[in-house]
């Protein structure tokens, strides 16, 4: 019986390892280069171990081939093309979005029934579950929640009062930070006053960090997801996490129907999965499953999680290594407070051009997603290349390494907010910053991150100076198991009270 599963294994092995090798001169015969293909063992190996993160990856084969406005590379034996000119970028994102309307992400609904989300979904039903999710993402909406906002923001200035007086030598920031993203999107988005900042045992945080969990079971479901999605389909089940799907599918429908019972509205997140619920003809024939409503609850509370936490701990982190930024900042943000003795309002915020640049400078050199995903719907040759690409071809944009190329950006590893004064701006084609994304399939949500990252760091920087200390991690090292980016450990700072 061993014998004859030692066989199957070695069988499928080669199987794999003769469809591997099909693909090798993709881009060759298409003129475009790149570097060499790995072998299968060598593909097999960095499924298991992985040495670099997929930024970093990427941003070296981006130095290798300077002089080239595309890179041709396999992602297993998928290929992958990469776009470097700035011109290129904005045909395939914005002036022909019709024929990249898809990220090429494959789903596998029935192993992980929350990954048909807004992110992630094709074409046909991105479109209408856009459209209808749209609404809560306004200026006017934001500025309806921005109370809600403020509050959460106050929870955190209490927060830090008590833990500063606790632990006087640094605090870990993205803890603190990832405690008040959580609970701006818990009282945002689900109405849902979550106390991420009393109680420990919070399900909402442990279900965030389990969702960016990099531990070596949650790498090994995402790599043999994209490198074998076929086997991923079969073995996918034994890597699933049921708790956290069915903590998001009973939240989305125990929180509707409660709401339906008690005539509850707050227009908000949830309610506008209820009226698509109750009114799903207005998504064509979209099949609304209690999974795809949870789905997209799942998404935007672990985008709003995430990505804004790190942000605001990566833009403490630089403010803590150039002090002079932040005493600028910081009289910028006194001005603020002193016209507005009673609260912060919307347009404050809105108005506080610093504040904006250190947020963007931050965003360019620690962009959350390193890279964007397009995909072809149909055969396509750019613009002034003869580079022809067929219906299916997946497409990357390397945000991270456009934002840190010295050719755009000289001494991109230096932290100057003066990059984004509006001149600067003007002269710098559109496409070199690309945290968000840009077109009609840019980040939904990106408003919401902007003023809620803006708030905490605001309310943290009225009452604290930060300032590195010895276990601050110098220089900024990625972690190399995660797609966002993030710091490898945390980032541990001292606080000190301004009197």
């Amino acid at each position: 019986m061993l014998l004859e599963i030692v066989c199957l294994i070695a069988f499928l092995i080669f199987i794999l390892h003769l469809k591997h090798k099909s693909n090798n001169d993709y881009w060759k015969v298409r003129g475009v280069r790149g570097p060499e293909p790995q072998n299968f063992l060598s593909l097999l190996k960095s499924m298991l171990i992985t040495k670099a993160f997929i930024g970093d990856t990427i941003d070296k084969m981006y130095d290798n081939y300077k002089d080239e406005k595309m890179i041709g590379m396999l992602g297993g034996r998928i290929p992958i093309l990469i776009l470097k000119d700035p011109d290129l970028i904005k045909d395939v994102l914005i002036k022909d979005f019709s024929k990249f309307a898809d990220r090429g992400i494959r789903l596998h609904e029935k192993v992980n029934p929350l990954s048909a989300h807004l992110f992630s979904l094709e074409p046909e039903r991105w479109r209408p579950l856009r459209k209808s999710l749209s609404p809560v993402f306004t200026s006017g909406k934001l500025k309806e929640m921005f109370s809600l906002i403020l509050k959460s923001s106050e929870n955190l200035e209490a927060y830090l009062t008590k833990i500063v007086q606790e632990n006087q030598n640094s605090i870990e920031c993205r803890g603190v930070t990832a405690k008040f993203t959580t609970d701006v999107i818990g009282s945002c988005a689900f109405g849902i006053d979550i106390n991420a900042f009393t109680d420990k045992n919070n399900e909402f945080l442990r279900m965030g960090k389990r969702i960016f969990d990099v531990g070596f079971k949650r790498t090994l479901k995402v790599r043999l997801m994209q490198t074998f999605p076929n086997l991923y389909d079969f073995l996918g089940f034994l890597l699933s996490d049921t708790e956290m799907d069915n903590f998001f599918v009973n939240l989305i429908k125990d929180t509707i129907e409660y709401r339906k019972e008690n005539n509850v509205v707050r227009h908000d997140f949830v309610d506008l999965l209820r009226n698509m619920k109750e009114n799903p003809e207005n998504l064509g024939n979209i099949d609304l499953t209690d999974n795809l409503l949870a789905a997209q609850a799942n998404v935007f509370f672990a985008a709003g999680f995430e990505t804004s936490s790190t942000t605001m701990s990566n833009a403490l982190y630089e403010l803590a290594l150039n002090p002079s930024i932040q005493e600028k900042l910081y009289q910028e943000i006194n001005e603020i407070f002193q016209k507005s003795e009673i609260n912060l309002s919307y347009e404050n915020v809105k108005n506080m051009k610093y504040l904006h640049q250190v947020f963007q400078e931050t965003l360019r050199k620690y962009p959350p997603v390193p890279f964007l995903m397009r995909c072809s719907l149909d055969e396509y040759t750019f613009f002034g290349t003869n580079v022809k690409i067929p219906k299916g071809q997946r497409v990357w944009i390397p945000a991270y390494s456009l934002q840190r190329d010295s050719k755009y950006y000289p001494n991109p590893e230096i932290f100057d907010p003066e990059r984004f004064n509006d001149e600067e701006v003007k002269l710098r084609h559109p496409m070199l910053f690309l945290p968000f994304g840009d077109g009609p399939r840019n980040c939904i949500g990106a408003r919401f991150a902007d003023y809620q990252t803006k708030v905490g760091l605001l309310k943290i920087l009225k009452n604290y100076k930060v300032d590195v200390c010895e276990e601050t991690p110098i220089p900024y090292v990625n972690n190399v198991n995660s797609f966002l980016l993030r710091p490898k450990e945390g980032i541990p700072l001292k606080f000190v009270k301004i009197n």
